[in-house]
């Protein structure tokens, strides 16, 4: 019941987010701020959360709350981040590597081909990648569509609450996701899919991802308005080019044109500016590794939250975010990437876009 406060809170401060994470974080917990404000409506708000965390715990949801340890790590860094998260399925927020791709609702054949074939190499090349989306028509279903195919998690990013889905064609694909992914929202049961809450939902789509790809876009459109979001909360922006004189690529001409976001043409362009290893170098590396001995480092000249970084990084084959180390750390972000900065002019780590630090072997 612990949860309840959080969701009375997101009720109480529906329109005001900034201010709700703001009384969490002073207070440290959602009960704690509970207990230290006095606002109109209070009453009602836990009523309603009482019976929303019914309706929760009737139908299987799971919910994410900021105090949670697996509350996504790199959602946790963003501004405006949700003050709790909704999910059905088997959803693992914070595992591999995790691709937002989107566009147009109206895309056109091009568009679909180029996606699919995104998602198939992702999977072919990648030994963990999820794929996000809205759920919406176009680019969005079409990436969902691919990768329940191919069997690798989608997570679709409703603007609405878990007891209803939208558009409801898109439903078998939603029921399909559930195995391996799922579907992920801050809005809870009874929010109708209105027009601003697709503005809002974006910022997940956004924040939850390592990079964000557009497929097709117009000028004007709700993935633009992610690609934005997503250049603000850093991370990896990429688009495909498309001619000239075509309406459904001249929202992706123009973040390439204006240096917003990375020119890609397949999915080995996306991983070689991401720096991932693919399933063949994975393989390759492990059986060089295997007939190597580890060679001791000499650490003596190092802090001990540098040795507490590193040997972290020593532990993780293909590196760890930044925002991960600060968790699993417990040390401050400005500390961890002050020195995550020494050890690299000291060549022991490597920088990797998408925030993503390796230990130099």
């Amino acid at each position: 019941m612990t949860k309840c406060f959080d969701i009375a809170l997101s009720f109480l401060y529906a329109t005001r987010l900034r201010h709700s994470l703001s009384l969490v974080t002073h207070y440290g917990t959602a009960e704690e701020a509970w207990r230290h404000i006095d606002e109109p409506g209070m009453a009602q708000a836990m009523e309603r959360a009482q019976r929303e965390w019914d309706w929760i715990q009737t139908h299987g949801i799971r919910v994410w709350t900021l105090n949670d340890e697996d509350y996504p790590y790199r959602l946790r860094q963003c501004p405006d981040r949700p003050l709790l998260l909704y999910g059905k399925g088997h959803i693992r927020p914070s595992e591999g590597h995790i691709v937002s791709v989107v566009g147009t609702r109206k895309p056109t054949e091009r568009g679909k081909e180029l996606t699919e074939h995104l998602v198939r190499d992702l999977h072919e090349r990648l030994e963990q990648v999820t794929i996000v989306s809205g759920g919406a028509y176009g680019i969005d279903i079409t990436a969902h569509r691919t990768a329940i195919q191919c069997g690798i998690p989608t997570i679709i990013i409703p603007a609405h609450g878990l007891d209803r889905i939208y558009p409801y064609r898109h439903r078998p694909e939603a029921v399909a996701s559930l195995e391996r992914g799922g579907i992920l929202t801050e809005f809870p049961s009874g929010t109708e899919p209105l027009a601003p809450y697709f503005v809002q939902r974006n910022r997940i789509v956004a924040g939850l991802a390592d990079a964000v790809v557009v497929v097709e876009s117009r000028e004007s459109g709700g993935s633009l308005i992610t690609a934005r979001m997503a250049a603000d909360y850093s991370r990896d922006l990429f688009a495909f080019p498309g001619r000239p004189e075509d309406p459904s690529s001249m929202g992706c001409n123009h973040l390439i044109r204006d240096q917003k976001a990375q020119l890609i043409g397949n999915a080995d362009d996306l991983i070689a500016a991401m720096n991932w290893q693919t399933n063949k170098e994975q393989g390759t590396r492990n059986k060089g590794q295997g007939q190597m001995s580890m060679i001791p480092l000499l650490l003596d000249d190092l802090t001990p939250r540098q040795q507490t970084l590193l040997q972290k990084l020593q532990e993780a084959e293909d590196g760890l975010h930044i925002n991960l180390l600060v968790m699993e750390t417990e040390l401050p972000y400005s500390d961890v990437s002050s020195d995550l900065m020494l050890l690299e002019i000291q060549g022991l780590v490597r920088s990797l876009p998408g925030g993503i630090y390796r230990f130099v072997r």
